[in-house]
């Protein structure tokens, strides 16, 4: 299964509502690892832009993966 490196991008105030750009596609973890280091350390400070790496069967799936709406985790007191 291939690596989707994509550029996540949403507006103020609508983190719900996420915008999807594909960069690129990969076959090894460490070249999708490396790649999407670089492109986060081109981004400009302060930018809202997000870049993921996302192992998935095909595209569609990696974009359900992304857009997928998560809780944020609850913190067990011994943790903070």
């Amino acid at each position: 299964m291939p690596y989707f490196i994509y550029r996540m991008t949403s507006q103020e105030g609508m983190s719900l509502v996420k915008n999807l750009e594909l960069i690129t596609e990969m076959d090894s973890f460490k070249q999708a690892k490396q790649f999407a280091r670089d492109k986060r350390a081109e981004l400009p400070e302060g930018s809202n832009e997000v870049i993921k790496v996302m192992f998935a069967e095909n595209q569609l799936a990696a974009e359900e993966q992304l857009l997928e709406h998560r809780e944020k985790p609850i913190l067990m007191e011994h943790e903070k």
